[in-house]
């Protein structure tokens, strides 16, 4: 008997606004985080302990299951050197992997590009949600880009000229904040045509797929619904990308419940997402890397966080190593960035470590550079 080697497929999924790393993975056996958190704080008594430092947000439970089992990895104090607390600037940085100048390419762009130089799949990479992350765009590299699976229409069903050249209108003011009017029309005139094809075939998904798992009704567990039913299908996609909705994790006020609903929906939709997967038998090629723009500050303004440094990220997967990695930047006073987390971890590692040990390519020239990887996978 022959095996069949599936080919390895990233799920990104992008906590929009910046999360609040301090009560996402709380160090709550620091008496400086109550220290710094007077008001916007977890309680100890309701942290999910991961160890005798540190724990998940209550509201974590699916995802704290999945770090039981050992297939979730947590990567802390992640950043970049020169923190900027914009969020379209940092998160160009996130991006393009290119923290001194703002990039046109992105770096998964260029992953699909290594990965089908001739664009033979119009579906090897999926965004789901408004516009094209600028991680996706690259000259010459489709991407289908949908809003949701269930109602879209947009760009299919498009058989007459006219109303192709509508679709395509409405295309490229979808796309023209990611890549600017002339990245734009170079992009359509390479991949326009490319991606409305790939958006027929993508519309044909639902009536493909069967499952018991009942996602939730908000943005994220439609969208990552929308994400396995399109592994599942079988279109030969190895990068499918989504965002939580947009700026929502930008809590500057009203913390406390609003980052609750965030990561209940949040982490039940990761949780639901590896369920339909293993349901179906489908897990074994599929890695999902979690991460936010940047993190909040250390000290809370009163009902809120401000924009800060020194995230973190997740990965998952049946492949993953899972645990804590990298040390907790400090919450001393004296080793803070102008009132923020250092990050002790370069992002572009995670996205080397993905890259090379997980897609088999070569990292160096789609991060822009040479980074230690972590052995999460």
């Amino acid at each position: 008997m022959t095996s069949i080697k599936k080919d390895p497929v990233l799920v990104v999924l992008q906590l929009s606004g910046g999360n609040d790393a301090l009560n996402t993975v709380v160090p709550y056996g620091d008496p400086l985080y109550a220290d710094n958190r007077p008001s916007v704080r977890v309680p100890d008594d309701q942290v999910l302990k991961l160890s005798d430092y540190v724990g998940l947000n209550p509201n974590m439970g699916p995802m704290k299951q999945l770090y039981d089992e050992g297939k979730m990895a947590i990567i802390q104090g992640v950043g970049y050197p020169n923190p900027n607390r914009s969020h379209f600037r940092s998160m160009d940085i996130w991006h393009t992997c290119e923290p001194d100048k703002v990039g046109t390419e992105g770096w998964l762009g260029r992953a699909l590009k290594e990965i089908d130089p001739n664009a033979e799949n119009v579906l090897t990479g999926v965004n789901f949600g408004r516009g094209l992350p600028r991680a996706l765009a690259m000259p010459g590299v489709p991407v289908a880009s949908v809003g949701n699976l269930a109602t879209y229409g947009v760009l299919t069903g498009i058989e007459e000229d006219d109303q192709r050249a509508d679709a395509l209108d409405v295309f490229s003011r979808i796309y023209s904040p990611a890549m600017g009017r002339g990245g734009v029309v170079d992009y359509l005139s390479r991949t326009g045509m490319d991606a409305l094809k790939g958006a027929d075939i993508l519309s044909t998904a639902p009536e493909m797929y069967s499952s018991t798992v009942e996602y939730g009704g908000d943005v994220v567990g439609q969208y990552m619904r929308n994400i396995a039913q399109t592994h599942l299908a079988g279109f030969g996609t190895r990068v499918l990308y989504t965002t939580a909705p947009y700026n929502s994790f930008d809590t500057h006020a009203g913390e406390l419940q609003a980052h609750a609903k965030l990561w209940s929906e949040t982490s039940q939709a990761v949780g639901d997402f590896m369920d339909d997967l293993r349901e179906h038998d489908a897990t074994d090629n599929v890695t999902l890397l979690v991460f936010t723009e940047f993190g909040r500050r250390v000290h809370d303004n009163g009902s809120g966080t401000d924009h800060g440094s020194g995230g973190m990220a997740f990965v998952i997967g049946e492949n993953v190593k899972g645990g804590l990695y990298g040390e907790y930047p400090s919450l001393e006073a004296d080793k803070l960035l102008e009132g923020d987390l250092h990050f002790n971890n370069d992002f572009r590692s995670i996205y080397s470590t993905l890259l090379e040990n997980w897609m088999g390519l070569d990292a160096q020239p789609l991060v822009n550079g040479s980074f230690e990887k972590f052995d999460f996978i």
